[in-house]
């Protein structure tokens, strides 16, 4: 599982996936080792963590300015309780959203100063393809064919002093009919647009590190299509 806190990823992995130590630049593999931030560096790895380590973890993540620091990777034999141990300490929102293709482009809308994919949080009892596709027609007022699933994200912010976790489901999608196109204003969208892979690319610096993994699932399901 991959969280993105503040834009940065915890990834939580089993030990047999995780081989390869020495590409980290900090491995702490105490489990009563007190963490600060001051240790917070570059891509970090900690082993045989705690639940109090966990818990120190996701405070100094969530609520702290790291600087230098891009992301940790935290080993654990007991994975399905540390995923809860996570869950448990916020409020969960699913959200859906998805890759709108025409033409070899894809669609991407320019929201507070960062481009994304169109998303939204699910509505009531819908489906998360029907709220992806909801979603993304509203906010973008084009009509589309939702296909297979890309991926799944979570990231986590705070509103009205709860911590929010959201899981967000990413969906393939055809255009289907783009005329009346244009951004949902209430929503501090102020464009829309088509954009082929080199602008794509540019784009990708000005964006969330999520929207970037999101995007790196999209072009590998392509290659696999194509072979």
């Amino acid at each position: 599982m991959r969280i993105y806190i503040k834009d940065k990823p915890l990834r939580i992995k089993r030990p047999e996936e995780v081989k390869d130590h020495s590409k980290f630049d900090l491995v702490i593999n105490v489990d009563d080792v007190i963490l600060n931030e001051k240790a917070f560096r570059g891509d970090m790895l900690i082993t045989n963590a705690s639940q109090g380590m966990i818990k120190s973890l996701l405070f100094i993540l969530h609520h702290s300015k790291l600087k230098g620091f891009k992301s940790v990777t935290l080993i654990t034999p007991e994975y399905e309780e540390t995923i809860r141990l996570i869950k448990d300490k916020f409020k969960i929102i699913k959200a859906a959203g998805g890759v709108v293709e025409k033409d070899n482009k894809v669609l991407m809308i320019h929201r507070l100063g960062m481009w994304d994919f169109p998303k939204g949080k699910i509505e009531g009892k819908e489906s998360v393809e029907d709220g992806a596709k909801r979603e993304v027609e509203e906010e973008c007022s084009v009509k589309v064919l939702v296909k297979e699933e890309i991926c799944v994200t979570w990231h986590t912010y705070v509103r009205g002093g709860k911590d929010i976790l959201k899981k967000t489901s990413w969906f393939l999608m055809d255009n289907l009919d783009d005329s009346k196109m244009k951004p949902q204003a209430d929503e501090d969208i102020d464009d829309v647009k088509w954009m082929n892979s080199n602008e794509v690319n540019v784009a990708l610096y000005h964006t969330y590190r999520s929207i970037k993994h999101v995007y790196k699932k999209y072009k590998k399901k392509r290659r696999k299509k194509a072979v």
